[in-house]
């Protein structure tokens, strides 16, 4: 059932009409003595929320009793990302996501299916995995907050995924990554409807039924001076996901007219702190390159590639070389077989050999940069030259020089 359907793309969503369309659906849910909230974590900070989670708190009280960000691999969040994203909600409402031991799953969806989707590319089946908190919590309600977005797994973030791999185990997500990553993401980027979201649609629709759960769906439009929430989505089935990334094709794809022979990207240090996470500039403008072009990320908070150790340590190892070695290492090697999304990741950050990434790192050396087949330049001298300041989202010119400048990745899709 839709609950609501609020937001165009010419919308302007205030926080004050937020929480009265939240507080309306709420009113048609009827009396909840228990709810859990399922929100993202920081890496999302600017999905609206942070904001949607403190009006649930609002409106609940004391029957809200848990909130289990939807981490997937990530870092646990911080008392200060908390505290920056959810304001005074009180920190002892938090619970931390482990995603390799707190996890049950629902059922398993038939690798027959797994085949059918993929063009018959892979035939493993895959497991309906959720955080034990949703399936033995016995909540009145489970709200999921989060923000429709393009998304290079899922084709278009959130709805069952925050869910099944926000709150899912290490087989589930290795595998329905690898899934995405092999279909091949060129296919899946921008798309409602692709392989990834059918295995997910199949587990809710056969092994999640039961759940009460709800979705709340942003849909949020980068403007020149700040971020605007063009819509909210909520509903209790796919109609309101359907909705949502409808409207996010509309306001977060950008179509570019011609490729582009240099990018930057600019990644802001409080949200990107690895390149697992910062790779996100490579997947949203890949479709926007020109073969040869080069893309620089400014990156003053990557410290990092993989917030996971053993993640990390199979980045630093295989490196970002390309979709047929990456197949091939993990049919050979089982350390990759064993951990599929690192293998997926490592696919997904690879521009293939067809235009040349340069990684400006706070906090990685040129040594370790190039061992992972990026290019390296000095951070200080590349945002004395490309200044966040003094670019404009879209084309600049620097120094006779045309460049294309992204403040924010994680907020759209750029195709020519």
């Amino acid at each position: 059932m839709l609950y609501c359907s609020s937001g165009s793309e010419n919308a302007k969503l205030s926080g004050r009409d937020l929480r009265s369309a939240l507080f309306e659906a709420l009113d048609m849910l009827g009396a909840c003595k228990r709810v859990l909230v399922v929100p993202p974590d920081n890496t999302r900070f600017y999905s609206r929320a942070g904001e949607l989670t403190r009006f649930a708190w609002e409106y609940y009280g004391d029957k809200l009793t848990d909130i289990l960000p939807a981490l997937g691999t990530h870092n646990p969040m911080t008392e200060t990302e908390i505290k920056r994203m959810f304001g005074d909600v009180p920190s002892d409402l938090f619970r931390v996501h482990n995603w390799r031991e707190d996890i049950t799953a629902l059922g398993r969806v038939p690798s027959s299916y797994i085949s059918e989707v993929s063009g018959g590319r892979l035939n493993f089946d895959w497991p309906a995995q959720v955080n034990k908190l949703i399936s033995e919590g016995d909540f009145d309600l489970i709200l999921s907050i989060g923000q429709v977005v393009p998304h290079e797994v899922i084709g278009m973030a959130n709805y069952n995924k925050n869910i099944f791999v926000g709150t899912g185990g290490a087989e589930g997500i290795n595998k329905s990554h690898y899934l995405g990553a092999v279909y091949g993401m060129e296919q899946i980027m921008g798309r409602a409807d692709n392989p990834v979201r059918s295995v997910l649609n199949y587990a809710s629709e056969n092994f999640a039924r039961h759940l009460p759960v709800v979705y709340a769906h942003t849909v949020i439009e980068a403007g020149e001076n700040e971020n605007i929430t063009r819509g909210l989505f909520i509903g209790d089935d796919a109609e309101c996901f359907h909705k949502a990334a409808e409207l996010s094709e509309k306001v977060n794809v950008t179509q570019l007219e011609r490729p582009l022979k240099k990018a930057v990207v600019l990644l802001e240090a409080d949200e990107y702190k690895s390149t697992w996470l910062g790779n996100k500039a490579i997947y949203r403008t890949r479709m926007a390159m020109a073969d040869g072009g080069e893309l620089i990320i400014l990156a003053p908070g990557v410290k990092e590639f993989g917030e996971d150790k053993q993640i990390d340590h199979l980045i630093r190892k295989y490196g970002y070389t390309g979709t047929p070695d990456v197949l091939e290492n993990t049919k050979k090697n089982s350390d990759l077989s064993d951990n599929l999304s690192a293998a997926a990741h490592l696919i997904h950050g690879s521009s293939e050999g067809r235009f040349n990434i340069t990684y400006c790192p706070g906090g990685l050396t040129r040594e370790e940069i190039e061992s992972v087949n990026f290019r390296y330049a000095d951070l200080d001298e590349m945002m004395e030259k490309y200044n966040p300041d003094e670019l404009n989202d879209g084309f600049n010119n620097i120094d006779g020089e045309d460049i294309y400048y992204i403040s924010n990745p994680g907020l759209g899709l750029w195709k020519s």
